[in-house]
């Protein structure tokens, strides 16, 4: 009889590492085996081995601690790097399992992680140029941590062929059907994902993440507007009404908003905007078209066209997924 091919998911404990994630994500793995069993028809199934890897004293490499495999030979393929409560990890706490990981990629595995679990992939210089994601409120310490990563915490999973990373801090479940797809294949992986009542694959972070402005970049000036546009909802983007309000000429002003902000005027009123539309679909029963009013859109069209583009889902698609 032919041999099943075995592939082992290595999940790799570190400081703050989510225990119930690194729980989560096991039984996850033993479901779809279970699953691709009952769906083999007789042909011997692929198997997902997992393995749980801690550094039990510091400057020793990490060690298997639990194998569902034990007597089985052999490394993991994929290396993950669970989420964790709290701040993120500090680069001395994170250096001895990051050096690790770097071996371990530069030997063919390929590494991911979960939220938080992206600093200490951070930390292996590898994200250099590449494109990554973690939770939306580490977006600002990240960047800083990491400026030559490619961030994008609007995705909720980002596979990029060696090195995969996921948002939030539940998003191990989209990871964990993400392997099981890369490795079980579509139909195991959507029956598990019904299974455990999970949306497959596909969802994006911005359907969920709240406009967060960076706050603290030492510009007074601007943070000043930024305050004023909050309280009016972003409704007046007059631009001498803004350079005024700053002190500032128009063009001086228009380069240091963007500076400190990352966006153009325009476009961080219209996050503002859509933001209060969020909270009105979710909270009111008014209409799309009242509700583009309500935020300062005199053009229902051009408000659906600029909520699709920020958040993903249309307005209608959005209050029928999160009204209260």
């Amino acid at each position: 009889m032919e041999k099943a091919g075995v592939i082992e998911i290595g999940l790799v404990f570190y400081p703050g590492a989510q225990l119930s994630a690194v729980l989560g994500i096991t039984d996850l793995f033993d479901l779809a085996n279970r699953t691709a069993g009952r769906k083999s028809r007789g042909a011997p199934p692929s198997v997902l081995r997992v393995s749980h890897w801690r550094m039990e004293e510091l400057g020793q490499a990490p060690t298997r601690v639990f194998d569902t495999c034990p007597d089985a030979p052999g490394v993991p393929e994929v290396y993950v790097v669970p989420p964790a409560l709290g701040d993120p990890i500090s680069p001395e706490h994170a250096a001895p399992v990051a050096g690790w990981l770097r071996q371990r990629h530069g030997a063919g595995g390929v590494l991911a992680s979960v939220c938080a679990g992206a600093f200490v992939l951070g930390e292996t210089g590898l994200l250099a140029g590449r494109a990554v994601t973690t939770n939306w409120v580490y977006d600002e310490v990240f960047r800083t941590r990491f400026p030559d990563a490619k961030l994008d915490t609007d995705r909720l999973l980002i596979d990029d062929g060696d090195i995969i990373t996921a948002g939030s801090l539940m998003a191990w479940t989209d990871l964990g059907l993400k392997l099981v797809d890369r490795f079980l294949g579509p139909t195991v992986m959507i029956e598990t994902a019904r299974i455990l009542a999970l949306d497959p694959p596909g969802r994006e972070q911005r359907y969920y993440s709240a406009f967060a402005p960076r706050l603290s970049h030492g510009d007074a000036a601007i943070l000043k507007v930024q305050h004023w546009l909050q309280a009016g909802e972003g409704k007046d983007l007059n631009l001498a009404t803004l350079a005024a309000l700053a002190g500032l000429e128009e063009r001086t002003f228009l380069r240091r908003f963007q500076k400190a902000t990352g966006l153009t005027t325009t476009e961080y009123g219209q996050r503002l905007r859509v933001g209060k539309a969020r909270e009105l679909l979710q909270f009111t029963t008014q209409s799309v078209d009242k509700v583009a009013w309500e935020v300062g859109y005199g053009d229902p069209g051009s408000f659906r066209k600029i909520f699709m583009r920020i958040v993903g889902l249309t307005p209608s698609d959005y209050r029928a997924r999160f009204r209260a």
